[in-house]
């Protein structure tokens, strides 16, 4: 018989969310953004947006101020709460200062307002898709490394904390009241079970875990 051969799971391609009212402005962005290469999926508001199942790739948020339902800063204000990242370009036709202030501090990545030229949009995309594929791909990396932490014991933990922090095998053998051998034998294990090749790794790795502080 031969070996079974896995499939590869191909890449998910970025997607463009638009959230609009007006379906003509939606219609507009949808073969906009068709035409950069991108997918794109539009929404005639906040809960229509907020209802659909939520997917592993990088995207970001076109979204109008005013919506009928609620408005745009509203809704960036419960994504926000539920710890959904999405970077978020506003798009208004009754835009003021106030109003692209709070939503730059909140944590928009560009404020437009009607009419805007095509490319300052695509651009804007660009960099919200650019953002959120590096923010996945590290948060994917800290998943993996939490999965691994989970597979050390409580005293393969505390043998971590302490090495990381500096100490010798024999100070961590004194922290823990027990013998060198035994910590150099846990340590090892530590390595191997966090896949880290060096000390400057699992540095990073407890940085990156918030064991320590960087």
């Amino acid at each position: 018989m031969k070996p079974s051969v896995r499939p590869v799971e191909k890449p998910v391609s970025p997607v463009v969310y638009v959230v609009d009212d007006d379906i003509s402005v939606r219609e507009a962005l949808s073969s906009l953004i068709r035409s950069a290469g991108l997918r794109v999926e539009t929404f005639s508001s906040a809960r229509e947006f907020l209802g659909q199942s939520s997917s592993s790739a990088a995207s970001c948020l076109v979204l109008d101020v005013r919506l009928p339902d609620q408005n745009g800063l509203a809704l960036q204000r419960e994504l926000a709460a539920i710890d959904n990242q999405i970077p978020i370009i506003f798009i208004t036709g009754h835009g003021d200062i106030p109003m692209s202030v709070r939503a730059m501090k909140a944590g928009a990545m560009e404020f437009l307002t009607k009419p805007f030229h095509d490319q300052e949009l695509l651009e804007a995309i660009h960099q919200a898709i650019k953002q959120d594929t590096e923010s996945k791909a590290q948060s994917l990396k800290t998943t993996e490394l939490r999965n691994r932490y989970e597979t050390l014991t409580q005293r393969e933990r505390e043998v971590m904390g302490l090495v990381v922090r500096g100490l010798l095998n024999k100070q961590v053998a004194s922290e823990l009241g027990t013998s060198e051998i035994t910590v150099k034998i846990q340590r090892g294990k530590v390595m191997q079970k966090m896949r880290a090749g060096s000390l400057a790794e699992l540095v990073h790795m407890a940085e990156t875990l918030g064991i320590i502080r960087g």
